[in-house]
């Protein structure tokens, strides 16, 4: 674990942040109490079109008018 002070954190930043990138382990301390590890951001998944197709099912009463009391609940009567 590689501890840095914020001051050394901010006139070290990209040196930082390339070694966060590399897999190193850095923490930023607050004098010598460390307070803060910097870490790679994990990309997000791409989604991909009809992932679920064949996983779930539509009932048919899915497009069946509500209950009234249901509707009410809803704001829809």
């Amino acid at each position: 674990m590689t501890q840095f002070t914020v001051h050394d954190a901010k006139t070290n930043l990209s040196r930082l942040i390339a070694q966060a990138l590399a897999g190193g382990e850095v923490v930023i301390a607050r004098g010598k109490v460390p307070a803060v590890r910097l870490v790679p951001v994990s990309p997000p998944g791409k989604r991909k079109f009809g992932a679920l197709k064949g996983k779930i099912a539509i009932d048919a009463r899915f497009h069946e008018p509500l209950p009234d009391d249901e509707a009410e609940s809803w704001d829809l009567a």
